[in-house]
């Protein structure tokens, strides 16, 4: 195995409150000379945890919706080449032996996408709409950056973009107890409450909602991975639910 550092690349996180998984998160990323953590606010041991690890650089600021809060991480790394990687996420070691021997003086116009695997209390969720994300997480930031969407954001690319797809994972560890898919669920259709106005009828609603459990439980054969698949089945239903009718039902109480 390899041990020389990733100099080129810097690891950028966002974070907040993530003590539960930033160890586990930072542990993976020994092996890079600069891994920038933008915290916003954090009230728990996150801090304390990334002081262990002496290639973290830590800044901290106010969350303005994901993807506007990580346009600004990735502005803060000193490098142009940047590994995106969320506070409940680890990469893999093969994944850290390929970044080694990255091309860092390639065209510009080159993405990184990256296969995440998807964990729910320590098992991996293969079905309901888990088991095939392949995502943009390695760029360069004079031309690639994130788009302004408040939740399920991503990195802008066009036909200019050219794709690398690199064959080694990123593990996603989604869920250490299911709680958190409420908190979850609440916290994006919080956001979307404060940031959209767009809703339907109670009826329609509960149509889409209906709708998303069973593409993500039967068309997405979520019911091959047991109560796990059940499980994320339902949050989608709701996250679906309660992004629309809190609007609604803002919209109803001012009226």
């Amino acid at each position: 195995m390899k041990t020389e550092m990733v100099v080129h690349i810097s690891a950028v996180i966002i974070v907040k409150n993530g003590e539960a998984t930033l160890s586990e998160t930072l542990s993976s990323l020994v092996c890079f000379k600069e891994v920038v953590l933008y915290d916003n606010g954090s009230t728990d041991d996150t801090l304390n945890i990334a002081e262990r690890f002496s290639n973290v650089v830590v800044h901290q600021g106010v969350f303005k919706g994901f993807g506007k809060t990580k346009q600004v991480a990735v502005q803060l790394a000193s490098n142009d080449w940047v590994l995106s990687v969320d506070a409940d996420e680890c990469a893999s070691p093969e994944l850290i032996d390929y970044l080694r021997s990255w091309d860092v003086a390639q065209a510009a116009a080159v993405v990184g996408i990256i296969p995440r695997h998807n964990y729910l209390m320590g098992r991996q969720v293969k079905y309901g709409g888990w088991g095939n994300d392949r995502l943009v997480r390695l760029f360069n930031r004079t031309v690639h950056n994130f788009n302004d969407n408040d939740v399920h954001e991503s990195i802008v690319i066009d036909q200019s973009t050219m794709v690398v797809n690199i064959p080694f994972a990123i593990h996603h560890n989604a869920v250490q107890r299911i709680g958190q898919f409420l908190e979850k669920v609440n916290l994006y259709t919080e956001i979307r409450r404060e940031t959209s106005n767009k809703t339907y009828s109670p009826i329609l609603i509960f149509s889409k909602a209906t709708w998303r459990f069973f593409e993500s439980y039967i068309l997405r054969a979520g019911f091959l991975s047991g109560w796990r698949g059940l499980v994320v089945a339902w949050s989608k239903a709701n996250e679906v639910f309660f992004k629309y009718i809190k609007i609604y039902a803002d919209k109803e109480a001012r009226s």
